[in-house]
């Protein structure tokens, strides 16, 4: 329930009401629900190497999951880290076809966010692709709602960047960097088409004005 004569207001707005200041900022187990649902994603991708591109299409589904949810639990006891630390995970399985291949792609990604401290905009992360060996790396989610991953190799060096654009509008990018610098680069656009719900609402913080 908030206070008598503070409104609230949608992520990032601020309200003022009675010498009061009502801030609303999403962390990242909203951000993985609201991005909940399936979306029809085209995919630009960019082989700088090669001065090459291709395009494609997919229709992704993604299925946000608590931190209990047994998924969640084993990836992390898989990587033996505390099953406490984890926030939440989110479930993203993909079907498509790039404009030149005449085979279809499918696939399963398993993320899990860790809390670090507690800062729930930033924190550890774990990923799994299929049955392919468990990558760790990190999570930024930034006051203009845009998330950050970045995961890591020897060899290589990934960096993804998520944002809604809209309600149902979603926007990625993404850079891989590997021995000689950037070799490839991305671009998706995602409508969503069904399947979508609401962000879990957390308590807002509610300070007092100057």
């Amino acid at each position: 329930m908030l206070a008598k004569g503070v409104t609230k207001c949608k992520t990032q707005d601020i309200a003022r009401s009675s010498g009061r200041l009502l801030i609303w900022n999403m962390d990242i187990i909203e951000f993985f629900e609201a991005n909940a649902g399936k979306w029809l994603s085209q995919r630009t991708h960019h082989h700088l190497a090669m001065s090459r591109s291709e395009s494609g299409k997919a229709e992704v589904q993604i299925e946000p999951l608590t931190a209990s949810h047994p998924a969640v639990i084993q990836l992390c006891q898989h990587g033996n880290l505390d099953t406490d630390r984890a926030l939440c995970g989110v479930r993203i399985t993909w079907n498509g076809m790039m404009a030149a291949e005449t085979r279809q792609q499918t696939g399963t990604s398993l993320l899990v966010a860790l809390q670090s401290g507690n800062d729930r905009q930033s924190g550890q992360l774990l990923q799994q692709n299929g049955r392919k060996d468990l990558l760790t790396g990190r999570y930024t989610l930034g006051s203009d709602e845009v998330l950050t991953l970045i995961t890591e190799a020897e060899s290589w060096y990934l960096e993804e960047r998520l944002w809604l654009a809209g309600p149902n509008l979603r926007l990625r990018t993404s850079l891989l960097q590997q021995a000689g610098g950037f070799q490839s680069a991305a671009f998706c656009s995602e409508i969503r088409i069904g399947g979508g719900q609401t962000p879990a609402q957390s308590q807002p913080e509610v300070a007092t004005t100057p």
